[in-house]
C-alpha cells in the first residue's frame, strides 16, 4: 500500500510488482502518485478518504489469486516495457527535436529577431 499525499514512490510501487516472483499479491496506490497513472490494475486510492481505503484493503485481502496474477502479470508487462531506457531515449529524442526547432527558428530570424533574442540562447548556440 502506497498512499502517498503528492506523487512520490513510484519507484517503491514498481519495485513491489517485480519482485512478486509468485505473482500474488494487491498493489495499492495513491491516486497522487504517477505510478497510480502507468499502473491502472492497481487498487488507486484517495488516501485522505479513509473510508475508500479500508475498502480497498478489504478488497484486496479477499482478491482471488487467479485475479491477482492477472493483474501483477499486466503491471510486470508495462514496468518491462516501459523501464529506463525507454525513458531516456525519449529524452534524447526530445533533446534533438528541440535542437532541430532552434536551428530552423535561427535559420528563418529576421536581423530584428536576432537582436532580440536572449543572451543565454545566442551563449548556447556557440557552444
Amino acid at each position: 500500500m502506497v498512499t502517498s499525499l503528492h506523487d512520490g514512490m513510484n519507484l517503491v510501487a514498481k519495485e513491489f510488482v517485480s519482485a512478486r516472483d509468485d505473482e500474488r499479491g494487491v498493489l495499492i496506490l495513491s491516486q497522487f502518485t504517477g505510478a497510480a497513472r502507468e499502473l491502472p490494475e492497481a487498487l488507486i486510492v484517495n488516501p485522505y478518504d479513509t473510508d475508500q481505503c479500508t475498502a480497498a484493503l478489504q478488497t484486496a485481502l479477499v482478491m482471488p489469486a487467479g485475479e491477482q496474477r492477472a493483474r501483477i502479470r499486466l503491471m510486470r508487462g508495462l514496468i518491462q516495457e516501459f523501464n529506463v531506457y525507454r525513458w531516456a531515449g525519449r529524452m534524447l529524442i526530445d533533446a534533438a527535436g528541440m535542437r532541430r526547432r532552434g536551428r530552423l527558428l535561427d535559420r528563418t530570424a529576421t536581423p530584428e529577431r536576432q537582436s532580440r533574442r536572449p543572451a543565454a540562447h545566442a551563449a548556447g548556440r556557440a557552444q
